[in-house]
């Protein structure tokens, strides 16, 4: 049955368009001419939301023997909720098979010992797990069939990498060295490539740099001195959002900021490294039911999730890496659908705002006045109007209010000014030598 110009099991065609798909997304079709017409494994790089998990499942179950009862496909994510969320897609494609597709998922927190038994009376035909139980299953235990795949998927290799599984990412792909491997990921490090290059030997390598299903518009806006939170209370009340992910960089700060908001009566979940697999899935399942509109996470909701329907993030803080900030991006605007990036920042951050413009981001600029969104002129311009003998005292004081008057406020507020101007010297100074340049 074709789609799209490929041929493929009927089924799987009506999985496709229950899903409302109207064609394929760059990778998926770079994957699909690759997978289909040779015999190369595959090396993807591709923007977090621009369909890699079809882009894999759609060849497994156009590879797979329904009717042969042994593992032909193993799948590999880094984290839980990744694993589960490849499950639920695959069982959706499954279920318009008229054949049964044993798929399984193999996590952490699931009793070994019945899930041993299980797996001996009824070997799974797609294995879809973590590292770590995958090689507890197959390598450890001796019991999880995984050496007969034909095709082994490591989806977010980077991410594999920076949560600790390199050596059992090494021990299962010895072990499936015999299978077509697919590797995926948003970025490619330097500390992953040697892990590559000793095992996927006649290689395509698939880069999607410009994918135009990603429509996400970013609205950079100046803090100006004031407080952050005071800013984002501003920006929450420009908008409604369908739901929103709202980004820091550290737990203290998740659960300091969603108390506040709460408090302020949003409904708001938060996701964070202080809790448990269980609490957060419990989260990810009440935004599905849209039991909430917003979402504080750190960067462990950065890379991997999808939860459906994210329709804008905010940057309360910009991420260490510059890499995050398009693996946060990628969270909204995901399949066809528009998303908006709000980020938050200040005069000190512009040299890593720099860098961002140079990964081919290109915000439109907007400051928030009388809780309405307006066009900013963009940053770098009031530094151009400040002149080499600039009063860098009295430009800091139009920053810093008058206060509540209350004893020592003449103090904190010149101490307040000092700093800032402080910070106004340096970055003329660093903005300067740009020019130079």
């Amino acid at each position: 049955m074709n789609f799209d110009g490929y041929e493929l099991k009927k089924y799987i065609v009506n999985a496709i368009k229950d899903i409302h798909f109207k064609e394929f997304t760059d990778v998926q079709k770079e994957v699909f001419n690759s997978f289909f017409n040779g015999d190369k494994n595959i090396l993807a790089k591709s923007k977090t939301g621009s369909g890699k998990t079809h882009a894999f499942l759609i060849p497994i179950f156009e590879s797979l023997d329904e009717k042969k009862q042994e593992v032909q496909a193993t799948i590999i994510a880094p984290t839980k909720e990744l694993a589960m969320q490849i499950y639920k897609v695959a069982n959706h494609i499954a279920s318009f098979s008229g054949d049964t597709i044993n798929i399984k998922l193999f996590t952490g927190g699931s009793d070994r010992l019945k899930e041993i038994e299980k797996i001996k009376n009824n070997m799974p035909q797609i294995v879809i797990g973590t590292p770590g139980k995958i090689k507890d299953l197959a390598i450890d235990e001796n019991v999880l069939k995984i050496y007969t795949s034909n095709i082994l998927v490591i989806d977010e290799v980077d991410m594999t990498f920076e949560n600790g599984f390199k050596d059992e990412l090494d021990q299962i792909t010895a072990v499936c060295q015999n299978a077509k491997m697919m590797f995926f990921s948003a970025t490619i490090s330097e500390n992953v490539l040697p892990y590559i290059k000793k095992y996927m030997t006649n290689v395509d390598f698939k880069e999607i740099k410009d994918n135009n299903n990603l429509k996400i518009n970013h609205i950079w806006i100046p803090l100006k001195y004031k407080e952050r939170y005071d800013v984002l209370k501003d920006l929450l009340s420009t908008f409604q959002p369908y739901l929103c992910l709202i980004f820091v960089n550290k737990k203290e700060t998740a659960i300091s900021l969603a108390g506040k908001l709460q408090a302020e009566g949003y409904f708001v979940g938060q996701i964070h490294g202080d809790m448990s697999p269980r609490e957060r899935k419990r989260v990810l399942n009440d935004a599905t039911k849209l039991k909430y509109q917003f979402i504080v996470a750190t960067d462990l909701a950065a890379r991997g999730i999808d939860i459906p329907g994210i329709s804008h993030i905010i940057n309360y803080e910009l991420p260490y890496d510059y890499e995050f900030y398009v693996h946060r991006s990628g969270r909204t605007g995901r399949m066809y659908n528009d998303g908006i990036v709000y980020t938050l920042y200040e005069d000190l951050d512009n040299e890593y705002l720099d860098n961002l413009n140079k990964k081919n981001i290109k915000p439109e600029y907007y400051e928030i006045k009388n809780k309405q969104l307006v066009e900013y002129k963009g940053r770098n311009t009031r530094l151009e109007r400040i002149k080499p003998k600039t009063d860098y005292q009295k430009e800091a004081a139009k920053y810093v209010p008058l206060g509540d008057k209350k004893p020592g406020y003449k103090k904190r507020r010149q101490a307040k000014i000092a700093e800032i101007a402080d910070k106004l010297k340096k970055e003329d100074k660093k903005n300067s030598r740009r020019k130079k340049r």
